[in-house]
């Protein structure tokens, strides 16, 4: 895995790395594709709470409150 890590630190401190940094930046701060990313995280916590995990235990059952839904009793 550490080679894995340098590759990329290798990456980001060359001259293509840091335009993809600036890229990506950019991109981030754009109103439209923030809207693209919400929507999509918001479609995979759905999916996540409909399956009924997400917590990582076994059983499917969940470790935790799902984010944005009440406690259930």
């Amino acid at each position: 895995m550490a080679g894995l890590f340098s590759k990329l630190t290798r990456f980001a401190s060359s001259p293509q790395g840091q335009q993809a940094i600036r890229k990506a930046q950019q991109a981030a701060k754009d109103p439209a594709t923030r809207r693209k990313i919400d929507i999509g995280l918001e479609r995979v916590r759905r999916e996540i709470a409909r399956r009924g995990g997400g917590g990582g235990t076994p059983g499917g059952t969940p470790s935790g409150p799902v984010p944005g839904r009440p406690p259930q009793s």
